[in-house]
């Protein structure tokens, strides 16, 4: 075995018992194959019907564009955090969300690492840059809760750093809820062999592939860590003005159309259609930390 093929084998715990993985195996072991939708507890032992999923997901697509028309008739202002684990399906869902908008009012911020200049700014301040003004709709791909789980857990912030960001995010939240943003924040929650099925995809996908980092790979072994940083960061940042919506997400389809119900349910728009946007599934969405108990 070639260092290289060595450094993208892993050793994980799952249950209690040692599982190897080697991300450039092309066969998917077993072990995952088997629990990769009901990892986790999932509560559905099959994905939402493909006819169904797009029926009922262009039906929410209509609302959606209802909204921009709304936004932009009363300068109303929407921001869409979200979050979860790599390969958790925020990407979908942003563009599910987002496929019929008009992009020149609904914008999609996906930052990069800080540059020199903002490693030395205010740890907000490259994010605020970014917020809505009068009519948009912004969706972030992961936000300032960087800090919140990879950060610590990579070692690529201080705990002090850690600790005063859970402090003063519940505080910068509010002032924007109660500057009349609509901020929704998700977290997409997955089960470990579904994060792992989706590793592998990618890692064997020519359309995929850029999607993989090294980074990802790391992070396997780090499952523990990022749910300790994770229950952290719902417990402490989860309040009435800026509440987490959890989503089990190991089915995409699911995830997808939940979320978009839930946005649409909560805002007051013109033309809103009970009907269309239909019921929430209460067990695939829910409000913070204790959904997922």
């Amino acid at each position: 075995m070639d260092e290289e093929t060595k450094k993208r084998s892993v050793d994980i715990t799952i249950g209690g018992k040692l599982r190897s993985f080697d991300i450039d195996d092309p066969v998917l072991p077993e072990w995952v194959e088997e629990k990769k939708l009901s990892a986790g507890n999932f509560p559905y032992d099959k994905k939402m019907k493909r006819e169904e999923y797009d029926t009922t997901l262009e039906a929410l697509q209509v609302e959606l564009v209802k909204v921009q028309f709304w936004l932009q008739a009363t300068g109303k202002r929407v921001m869409t955090v979200f979050e979860g684990r790599d390969a958790a399906g925020k990407g979908g869902a942003i563009f599910a969300a987002r496929a019929y908008l008009n992009p020149r009012y609904a914008r999609v911020v996906a930052l990069t690492k800080p540059s020199e200049t903002e490693r030395g700014q205010w740890y907000f301040q490259r994010y605020i840059s970014h917020f809505p003004t009068a009519g948009e709709f912004v969706l972030f791909d992961r936000s300032w809760y960087n800090r919140a789980g990879v950060e610590p857990v990579m070692g690529f912030c201080t705990p002090q750093e850690h600790k005063r960001f859970l402090k003063e995010t519940p505080r910068l939240e509010k002032m924007l809820v109660h500057e009349d943003v609509h901020l929704f924040k998700f977290w997409l929650d997955i089960g470990r062999e579904t994060q792992i099925e989706r590793f592998h995809d990618r890692r064997h996908s020519p359309l995929k592939c850029w999607k993989l980092s090294d980074m990802d790979i790391a992070a396997l072994t780090k499952w523990d860590d990022y749910t300790q940083k994770r229950d952290e960061m719902l417990e402490k940042t989860h309040s009435s003005d800026a509440p987490w919506t959890v989503v089990h997400a190991n089915d995409k389809r699911r995830a997808r159309v939940n979320l978009i119900r839930h946005i649409l349910n909560t805002l007051d728009y013109d033309g809103k259609d009970k009907k269309a946007i239909g019921e929430i599934d209460d067990k695939i969405l829910g409000s913070g930390p204790g959904f997922l108990k």
